[in-house]
């Protein structure tokens, strides 16, 4: 027999067995303990989803997984962490818009390729953007917002959680649907902004719903609008930007779950089956309500063409806004 074929038959047979280990593979991970990253502080809508369904993989898979915050430069820190851990299923990761996202345009400095040097696992949940006033500015509805803006241009003004974020891209949008000059007050932070809005000292602010619920239930924001196809469950007589006139103004935060790539296919679907039925848990579906987020669930392929899709919207929302990469 030559070397060339000796050499093929080789080949053939370690990749014969490759794939026969593969169930293997799946059905013995993890055998031992699972890290998972949240490139943000403890307390936040990300950690706290992230806890949830660490908690529920510990249970059903009888290895613990333990959250490791890893917060910095707008997520993109703990992100890199992501990306540059050994693919191998023992460090897996929340993945967020900013670091995966918008950050391919916005960021000239990642030291990670979003968009090679992650695994989709799955999209675990969304939370709908809501647009809120001060209850004091004379404005009930989106309309009423527009007309305001077009009567006093560069007056009304809006707060920006952070420069790039979600809402302050869809703050972008809005301004480019409806033709509108408004004042943008950049924070460092939601709760600030959340703050200077219901002290009258800014006008209105697009936020997660988690951030602002509350305030809102206690009447001292007014929710105008949500920035979603549907309505939100938790502000069911709260129309979408669609309803108001303006569909193309849409966006949400979400919460992925990402491996390095290169980590196994096997791992990759067994961490999706898994985490899949606990999306579909009651409790599960409760927990995430009451956090003002909605469980999605989908394949890892699902989520991969989302991202793709997502990367490229926010691209077209900078490029339009004139915002520099930083």
């Amino acid at each position: 027999m030559s070397l060339i074929r000796r050499t093929m038959g080789f080949a053939l047979l370690a990749a014969l067995l490759f794939t026969a280990a593969l169930p293997a593979l799946a059905e013995d991970y993890p055998d031992k303990p699972v890290r998972v990253i949240v490139p943000y502080p403890a307390g936040g809508g990300t950690d706290i989803a992230a806890r949830l369904i660490a908690q529920k993989l510990s249970e059903k898979l009888h290895q613990q997984f333990f959250v490791d915050n890893r917060s910095g430069a707008n997520g993109n820190l703990g992100t890199e962490l992501i990306a540059k851990a050994a693919p191998d299923g023992y460090v897996i990761g929340m993945a967020t818009p900013g670091p995966v996202t918008v950050g391919r345009s916005l960021y000239t400095d990642l030291r990670y390729d979003p968009a090679k040097d992650f695994a989709p696992i799955i999209l675990a949940n969304e939370s709908p953007i809501v647009l809120v006033v001060n209850p004091k500015l004379a404005a009930t509805s989106l309309q009423d917002v527009v007309r305001l803006a077009k009567a006093k241009p560069g007056k009304l003004t809006a707060a920006l959680v952070s420069t790039g974020s979600v809402p302050h891209l869809v703050t972008e949008m809005l301004k480019s649907a409806a033709g509108i000059d408004i004042l943008d007050v950049p924070y460092k932070g939601g709760a600030p902004a959340t703050l200077d809005v219901m002290t009258g000292q800014v006008d209105m602010l697009f936020s997660v719903l988690p951030l602002v619920i509350g305030n809102i239930n206690a009447g001292q924001l007014r929710a105008i609008a949500v920035a979603s196809p549907a309505r939100s469950p938790l502000l069911p007589h709260v129309p979408t930007t669609a309803e108001a006139g303006y569909p193309q103004v849409v966006g949400s935060a979400w919460n992925g779950i990402v491996a390095p790539a290169g980590t196994p296919n096997a791992v990759i679907g067994k961490l999706n089956a898994e985490i899949t039925e606990i999306l579909k848990q009651p409790d599960t579906q409760r927990q995430f309500a009451t956090l003002g987020m909605q469980g999605i669930g989908g394949s890892a392929n699902d989520f991969a063409q989302f991202e793709v899709a997502e990367a490229k919207k926010w691209a077209d929302v900078i490029k339009a806004a004139g915002l520099k990469p930083q």
